[in-house]
């Protein structure tokens, strides 16, 4: 068996989501250090990050290149981590595109809970997290947008 993470023999998620690795950790000095160093030292590369504190806790989400090995390799040295479906969808790099993506899940009723984005390569792509990825998805490719596969997502 191959170790290539894009293999879809590998890839476990359903069509057109991203595996995001959320990792639960003390809100203290040093914590970042840990949790990338840990990553580094499995050579796991970063492609997106996001970090939220609240009081004395917090969580980082990560898109990576071995989402499975990422969580694996965190739970080692005792994080309490996890994998999440997220959707990465690619939106025009213009005013009101954001807007037209948060419209169209809530005219079909779908909470928008997490978000993060960023602009790479001219492309502009935003990570969200709903309730039913696979449902959020398939109404999103109906608007005309495009859902990033895994391979895709991390390509950019």
């Amino acid at each position: 068996m191959t170790s290539d993470p894009f293999e879809p023999a590998l890839i476990t998620h359903s069509m057109n989501t991203v595996k995001m690795v959320a990792v639960f950790a003390e809100n203290r000095p040093g914590q970042a250090a840990r949790i990338t160093g840990i990553l580094a030292r499995a050579t796991i590369n970063i492609r997106c990050i996001t970090v939220a504190s609240s009081g004395t806790f917090g969580v980082m989400k990560l898109l990576v290149n071995d989402p499975d090995l990422a969580c694996h390799a965190l739970q080692h040295d005792g994080f309490a981590a996890t994998l999440m479906d997220v959707l990465a969808v690619e939106m025009p790099d213009q005013p009101g595109a954001l807007f037209t993506l948060a419209d169209c899940l809530a005219a079909h009723q779908i909470n928008l809970s997490n978000t993060s984005g960023f602009v790479a390569n001219n492309r502009a792509i935003l990570v969200i997290e709903v309730e039913d990825p696979a449902q959020a998805g398939e109404i999103l490719k109906k608007q005309g947008l495009h859902v990033l596969t895994q391979k895709e997502a991390l390509a950019v």
